[in-house]
């Protein structure tokens, strides 16, 4: 096998990325206070062409190298929006319609492997939101409360918990293969 060249990989440009149809999903950043973390969620949401990314309280926005560094151009690409509170986002979030998920280890959670979003109470939303949270108090319990339900991934090592980068990347991918699939 040979690896492939980027030229070879049809990339879209950035404003063929803004036409394009996206991925009916906003993912939302509650307090996550590391840069290198939200560039990398940028960068996973251009690779997934989500809709769009919320970054609130203390979460650091575009333009900023350190972002930059691990988002490589994803910051430019995908649309986002900064929120002073989580709460005030997901209050517009639930005026849009839009289904809130916080991806959390909560008493009855839905298990990331058993979601499914067809046989789901909410396949009347088009729209979903995932809200990840801050690295080490993860999504605010006020936040949690908001949420139409919380997903989590199940974890079988001696860590109770995912950097959020990577957290958001697999649920994003969930959602993709789900959503884009249909």
């Amino acid at each position: 096998m040979r690896k492939l060249r980027t030229i070879e990989m049809s990339r879209l440009s950035i404003e063929e990325f803004k036409e394009a149809e996206k991925l009916p999903l906003i993912v939302v950043l509650d307090d996550v206070r590391s840069l290198y973390n939200v560039g990398s969620v940028f960068r996973s949401a251009d690779a997934f062409r989500i809709e769009a990314i919320y970054l609130c309280g203390i979460t650091a926005t575009p333009p900023n190298a350190e972002i930059h560094k691990t988002a490589l151009g994803g910051e430019d690409s995908v649309d986002w929006k900064y929120f002073e509170r989580t709460e005030d986002a997901v209050e517009d979030l639930h005026k849009k319609g839009v289904f809130v998920y916080s991806v959390e280890q909560v008493e009855h959670s839905t298990k990331l492997h058993t979601l499914d979003l067809n046989a789901e109470s909410t396949t009347n939303n088009s729209h979903y939101a995932i809200i990840m949270g801050n690295e080490v108090k993860g999504v605010k319990q006020s936040v949690v409360d908001m949420s139409d339900a919380c997903l989590e991934i199940p974890q079988f090592g001696t860590k109770h918990s995912l950097n959020v980068s990577v957290t958001a990347g697999i649920v994003i991918w969930e959602f993709a293969k789900q959503l884009f699939t249909k």
